[in-house]
């Protein structure tokens, strides 16, 4: 039975409205600080780089050992965020970007190394850098080869509030180009006040892996789980270890990422019986072949970067949960499939009793929200 809500006095729903701006506007702002004064690090070392390298022996070792020596060191000191890679990053960052201000010029006053570090002054001031940006924009943008087309990717995210999926997807699908092509200025332009994903909120940029490795924060596979798909996750989880045949959890929210880019899988399984890895993803809704695709590359990717040497082949299983269907399907390449019917059937559950599971869980889990909600 539905509970009446008592009504509200206005005076309260002003007072409340007020706070809540209060503290929206308190988090946005230390989100905002948390981000702009990541990026201005990287510029930082990236600078620090390059003038060390034009400092240097000039010899092609030289460089690998000013990179991989301090990366070494700083991840040893600081956690993850400092690979080689990444410094690599840093350095491309200050080559795109050399003359600009990221954020002013309040860094120097905070540090204490010797000799001091200089803060961009003179024509450094020329060209400043967009709070509103996050670094993996930045990384993004680094990957624009021409000027022109860079700084109209960056003003039109600025403007429209593309997150960094969106900013991905307009320079894959070449918005500048087909700009020039037309002559005319873009649709987007016409469409700043409507842009097609949310804008990101503080959450979005505080559990941005980025952001997590800068700060040395592990990272809670909570951060990109919604509500039902935690609760049938844990349940997923629960039913494969109990089913004892050589089950053990390796990792949930399992990040890998590839190519500049941040895949997650929803579950990871270790069979020490098979000696093989299972990836599982949770979907919402029907599954496509765009679904099979994914977990298909996934499972390409683990094999070719993280898989040892003498494990089996990994293989993926995709778990489709709506209000009127379940599906369960595994996913092998074509190269392990014989394996896999002769030997990883005879441990891993089959897909109908999954399905039955899958179906299950979501019965109770439903079930229980519609009792808490009377």
């Amino acid at each position: 039975m539905q509970r009446a809500t008592p009504a509200r006095p206005a005076g309260v729903e002003t007072l409340f409205g007020r706070i809540a701006t209060i503290v929206d506007r308190a988090r946005g702002a230390v989100a905002q600080s948390v981000n702009q004064e990541m990026v201005l690090a990287y510029w930082h070392i990236g600078r620090e780089i390059v003038e060390a390298l034009q400092r240097g022996e000039g010899r092609a070792d030289y460089g690998v050992r000013l990179i991989e020596g301090p990366s070494a060191r700083l991840s040893a000191r600081y956690g993850k965020g400092f690979s080689p890679q990444s410094l690599r990053n840093s350095r491309q960052f200050y080559v795109t970007y050399p003359t600009a201000s990221p954020g002013g010029d309040s860094f120097e006053g905070r540090q204490s190394a010797s000799p001091a570090i200089r803060s961009p002054l003179g024509s450094e001031l020329a060209l400043s850098l967009s709070p509103r940006l996050a670094w993996s924009h930045y990384r993004a943008l680094m990957r624009v080869e021409t000027t022109a087309a860079r700084e109209f990717y960056e003003s039109e995210a600025v403007a429209c509030s593309w997150n960094k999926r969106e900013l991905e997807r307009q320079i894959a699908t070449q918005s500048y180009e087909r700009r020039l092509r037309r002559r005319t200025k873009p649709a987007i332009q016409s469409n700043r006040h409507a842009p097609p994903d949310e804008p990101l909120s503080p959450i979005d940029v505080l559990k941005d892996p980025y952001v997590l490795e800068f700060l040395d924060i592990p990272e809670s596979p909570r951060l990109h789980e919604s509500h039902l798909e935690t609760a049938i996750i844990e349940k997923l989880q629960q039913f494969l270890l109990e089913l004892g045949r050589g089950f053990t959890l390796a990792a949930r929210q399992k990040r890998m990422p590839f190519d500049d880019e941040d895949f997650y899988v929803d579950l990871m399984f270790y069979n020490y019986l098979l000696r093989c890895f299972v990836l599982i993803e949770l979907k919402a809704g029907t599954l496509t072949h765009q679904d099979i695709g994914q977990m298909d590359g996934y499972v390409r990717m683990f094999d070719a970067h993280a898989k040892p040497a003498s494990d089996n082949p990994t293989i993926g299983l995709i778990l489709c949960s709506s209000k009127n269907q379940a599906v369960a399907r595994y996913s092998v390449l074509h190269e392990s499939r014989h394996l896999f019917a002769a030997k990883y059937l005879t441990y891993l559950p089959s897909e109908d009793e999954l399905q039955r599971e899958l179906r299950r869980q979501r019965r109770l889990i439903e079930a229980q929200r519609e009792d808490e909600a009377t």
